[in-house]
């Protein structure tokens, strides 16, 4: 449904900029026809600071939007290894305490996993995320009483790849929080409306109307934008980041 939304978005603003350039286009044959020497007189300053500024904004929202998708993909990668290496270094434990720690293991990436498998249904993952955060309290536990005592070299080797482990959960758990307000893809399409109006004012003074260079600069602002706003929910949309979810599926199958 999110990705319906956003291409009927898209559409939608495709439509609208195309509507406002014929709007402009008979606004301006009208100004041009009660004033043909001044009707574009000074025109030209305003339209190119409102282009520019729309270029500069597409340009900031799609660099930050790939930027987070980016930065989405290298927390798999680096949750995948902080958990392969907490896993290794439970074999420092005694026989008995270990097993328990790895059925925890086990169980805490199950629900990592249905967690993103959830998505976009919130709710579910939201859920899957709380019971995995429950299993961190009771994995370190069992490996603070497993390490005992006497074992400090135990401790200062899978304590800090246990924090490791869960310090890359939380920051993938905030990682899905961060986007661009909603306001800038707000001023994103005011502004692409905005732009059509003037560039079809600016083609007023032609005698037929070109709808190859109409239909071109419409389309792709339209998919410019609906390519940063896919880019922004990865895990809802067309662009997809959980292609990547296969390095924690093929670590949770190592772990016999």
């Amino acid at each position: 449904m999110f990705a319906l939304a956003s291409i009927l978005a898209a559409l939608a603003l495709l439509a609208g900029m195309l509507g406002l350039m014929e709007l402009g286009t008979r606004w301006g044959k009208k100004r041009l026809a009660l004033d043909p020497d001044g009707a574009r007189a000074g025109t030209g300053a305003a339209e190119g600071a409102v282009f520019a500024l729309l270029g500069l904004l597409i340009a900031f929202t799609f660099s930050g939007a790939a930027q987070r998708f980016d930065m989405r993909r290298d927390l798999i990668v680096a949750e995948t290894n902080a958990l392969g290496t907490a896993w290794l270094r439970l074999d420092l434990l005694p026989a008995a305490e270990r097993a328990a720690l790895q059925q925890g293991f086990r169980d805490y990436l199950d629900a990592r996993l249905a967690a993103y498998r959830a998505m976009p249904d919130l709710e579910a993952a939201r859920a899957s995320l709380e019971r995995a955060a429950g299993m961190q309290g009771e994995i370190w536990s069992r490996a603070v009483a497993a390490c005992g005592s006497d074992g400090q070299a135990r401790a200062m080797l899978l304590l800090p790849a246990l924090n490791e482990m869960f310090d890359i959960a939380s920051e993938r758990t905030a990682a899905t929080e961060m986007h661009a307000p909603e306001i800038v893809f707000g001023l994103l399409i005011l502004l692409a409306l905005g732009c059509a109006l003037l560039a079809g004012f600016a083609m007023a003074s032609s005698s037929t109307r070109n709808w190859t260079h109409r239909i071109a600069f419409a389309a792709v602002v339209s998919l410019t934008a609906y390519t940063i706003y896919d880019l922004e929910y990865p895990r809802r949309g067309l662009v997809r980041v959980d292609s990547f979810d296969h390095l924690l599926v093929d670590l949770r199958a190592s772990m016999k």
